[in-house]
Formats: C-alpha cells, structure tokens, sequence
C-alpha cells in the first residue's frame, strides 16, 4: 500500500504531489548509467523545491550516502536528518565561519587557492578534515582557474594538512551531447588530475552521466534529473515524472467581445468564452511569464492561460471543458504537460519552476519514504 504524507496548508487552492518513490527509481537509473562509480546527489534549494526531508531521507534509503548542498545553512538541516551522511558545501568557505564545518561535519569544496591555504591552515592547528577542490574546466564560474590548478601542481604541499576527499569539476554545455565544449572540458579535467595529487574525481551531474562512461570518472552527483527533468535537450526522458500540481477553480464566468480579462487589460475575447478563474500565481511559482502562453488541463482537454498571471490568480478559458466547475482541480503539471513542458510554454528550464514552487500549496508525498 502506497504510504501517503500530506503537510503545508489546509485549505489552499492547490495541492503539490510528490512522487518518492519516482524519486528513488531515477536515482537508481542514473546510478545504473555510471557502473563502477558513486552515485552522489544533488539536493540543494530545498531539494529543488520538493522538500529537503521527503527527498533526502529517500534518497538515503535508496542508496545514496554523499550528498551536495550550496550553502552551510542547507548542510546543516541536512546533517539534522542524515547523521551518517557525507555533505559537501559547493560555496566554499565563504559560506560560513570555519567551525561550523567542524561541528556539522561538511566538507567545505575549495574554490580558490586562498581557500585551499585557508583549510589546510585550520586542519594544521585544530586536526586533520576533508575537503574537496573544485577546477574550473570552462565554467568561468566558482573553482581554480586554470593559472591556479597549475600553481597547485607545481606546489602540491599546499594540499598538506587536510583530506583531499574529491576533486570536482561542473560541465558547462552537457544538456547538449554535439557541444564542443563538452571534450574540451574533459580533456581540461583529465589533464589537470593527470599533474594533481591524486584523488577520486567528479564531472558529470545529471546531464553529464549521458555523455558516456568518459565523463563519468569515479564519481557523479545528478541532481535535476532525480527529480524528473530530462537530462538532454531534445532527446526522449529517461527519467521518472516527480510531480504532479492541481490548482483549484475558484469562479468561472460567461464573457463576450469586446471584455477583456486581467491586468493591462491584456486580453480581449473576439467571440463568446466560458473564463475560469484559479488560485495560483507567480507567488506560487506560475511565472508571470505564462501570460498568454501557458496551458493547463481539464483531464485531456487543453485550457489555454488569457490574460496577465497575477500574484494569487490565473484566468483560463475553459470554453472547451464545459463539465467544468468552480471547485474542481486542473493540473498545471501532470500526465499532460511535465515540468519541461511548462517551463517551455514560460520561456525557461524546469530548475526554474521546481525551485519556484510556493509554500501555500498542500503537499502530498507518496511513497516509502513519505512517513
């Protein structure tokens, strides 16, 4: 029997229902995509919107043992559910004071030679840690330069004094297979382990592990293709669907030309509709970027989204449902349109929409890690 756990408001226009149990399963297929290495996963923002609990006590239960978070805050209400767990703050040690990664057992990842002479310092005075250090191979983003990977080759004491648990690069362009940044970042990374301290090395997250066993090294760390995003642009998704949202009809009215519906007066009816007002908007994570583009569903029938998403409403034209009824729910995301698809329909990537998710939405967790 599927165990069911409900939790947020009562009494909200929605309901957001999370799949645990997708969940677990796309862990385990993107484990199986990279035999031979640790699966780690990425669990940040709140576990991308979902829940950090729900999702990491399942991902545990899967088989996950390392997990990666943004900030020390979100490794700490990690490690208050996973005690044994292995948790790595990406932001470095700027995150937090240099204790709090003592005390919370986080594994700060380096992102600079400063940082790097920063811990191995501490670990010096106050006892061995881990740590990881992160390259940048083309990202121009967090992690060693190149000028600086090189310098930490030709002085590799600089890594004395502290457990050098991984070293870890972020692939720029692996949503795209044919992209030619994607061999350059490899080459950049083989490269640099091949002069570095040796260490288990990390490259591929969730688009990355489709590259092939090349990018996959001794560790991957998916994180949005756990939660049902399609790992590949324009290519069939492997994974699981996660999420299911319902919103819920608050008043349907008749209107005619020349009414129009919303702010701005952004639409305007050129022939009779039936308009169904429901309780969600961009502070429920709707996108005002929606307006006039989005679509819901009434089971198969398609409603488009008229007028301007405001705060707390989206008006739909609901002429082709006409069963429909004020208190009736319509998914936004469901067996119809998934996370992707609306995040297309908005202009965006499904991280945007997941993470944006608002907390007036009832939440259901189904599966064996919903209690």
């Amino acid at each position: 029997m599927t165990q069911i756990a409900e939790t947020g408001p009562v009494h909200g226009g929605g309901v957001l229902t999370v799949d645990l149990d997708a969940i677990a399963a796309n862990y385990s297929i993107l484990a199986g995509h990279a035999p031979g290495c640790e699966a780690a996963a990425a669990v940040k923002a709140d576990g991308y919107g979902l829940g950090l609990g729900p999702v990491a006590r399942t991902l545990w239960a899967a088989g996950c043992r390392s997990f990666f978070v943004a900030t020390a805050d979100e490794g700490i209400a990690l490690r208050a559910l996973l005690n044994q767990a292995t948790i790595a703050v990406l932001s470095g040690l700027i995150a937090a004071p240099l204790g709090l990664f003592r005390e919370y057992r986080l594994l700060p990842v380096l992102n600079d030679l400063g940082q790097v002479a920063t811990w191995a310092q501490y670990c010096r005075d106050t006892g061995t840690l881990p740590a990881a250090l992160h390259l940048d191979t083309g990202m121009a983003r967090l992690g060693l330069t190149p000028a600086e990977t090189a310098t930490l080759a030709a002085e590799p004491n600089r890594l004395d004094g502290f457990d050098l648990r991984w070293i870890v690069s972020h692939l720029a362009c692996a949503d795209q297979p044919e992209h030619p940044l994607n061999a350059v970042q490899h080459d950049a990374f083989a490269g640099a382990l091949a002069r570095l301290k040796p260490a288990p090395a990390s490259l591929a997250a969730s688009s990355g592990i489709f590259l092939g066993p090349d990018w996959h090294f001794d560790m991957v760390r998916p994180g949005a293709a756990l939660y049902g995003l399609a790992p590949q642009a324009g290519r069939p998704n492997p994974m699981r669907p996660v999420v299911q949202l319902q919103v819920k009809i608050l008043q349907i009215r008749d209107v005619d030309t020349p009414q129009t519906v919303g702010y701005g007066a952004a639409h305007r009816f050129a022939v009779p509709a039936r308009v169904a007002t429901v309780a969600a908007g961009y502070a429920d994570g709707c996108l005002r970027s929606l307006s006039g583009r989005g679509t819901a569903h009434i089971g198969d029938i398609a409603v488009p989204l008229v007028g301007r998403v405001s705060m707390d409403l989206m008006t739909l034209d609901v002429t082709q449902a006409p069963a429909a009824r004020p208190g009736d729910m319509i998914d936004l995301i469901g067996p119809n349109q998934d996370v992707d698809a609306l995040a297309a329909r908005a202009g965006t990537i499904g991280y945007e929409i997941l993470t944006a998710l608002g907390r007036r939405y009832r939440r259901r967790y189904l599966g064996g890690g919903a209690s």
